[in-house]
């Protein structure tokens, strides 16, 4: 009995470690580990180096987008607030419909808003921007929209 038990107590621990070690992808393995979208082992670049931007050019854009940020997070920030709030609401003992469709028109807004202040933003450096580099940068948008998603919060998306 004794004999019977031991193995079947090594037996879950062999099993445990086993599990333990999970195997790594095949398409980790080709595009290194990925933490929130971005690959471990690859070297990050610069956004839109592809453009080969001048110094003035560069400085306006990165002051153009502080500005964007600046007035971007606080809408950010009362969507947050929206949406922990439509959490509460939903998972209420007696939810009421119509606090969680106002606040669902609400969230609306608030993303309506942010991506008003983006598009502006976009606009606004695609001024600074030779008809070369537009051109380049139309067509590296259109790749990465094929791909796995866009600029997403880099200067020019």
């Amino acid at each position: 009995m004794k004999t019977k038990l031991l193995i079947f107590v090594a037996m879950v621990g062999l099993s445990a470690m086993l599990n333990a070690q999970t195997p790594v992808s095949k398409p980790a393995l080709k595009s290194g580990i990925q933490v929130k979208g971005k690959s471990l082992h690859q070297p990050q670049r610069a956004p839109l180096q592809f453009l080969n931007l001048d110094d003035a050019q560069k400085e306006a854009i990165k002051k153009s987008s502080l500005e964007m940020h600046k007035k971007i997070q606080p809408v950010r920030n009362e969507l947050g607030e929206a949406e922990a709030h439509q959490r509460t609401l939903m998972t209420a003992e007696k939810p009421d419909i119509k606090a969680i469709h106002k606040n669902i028109e609400r969230m609306g807004e608030l993303k309506v808003e942010i991506a008003k202040i983006a598009a502006n933003h976009r606009l606004e450096m695609r001024t600074l921007l030779t008809d070369e580099q537009r051109m380049k940068l139309d067509m590296q948008k259109g790749n990465m929209n094929r791909g796995r998603g866009g600029m997403v919060g880099q200067g020019l998306n």
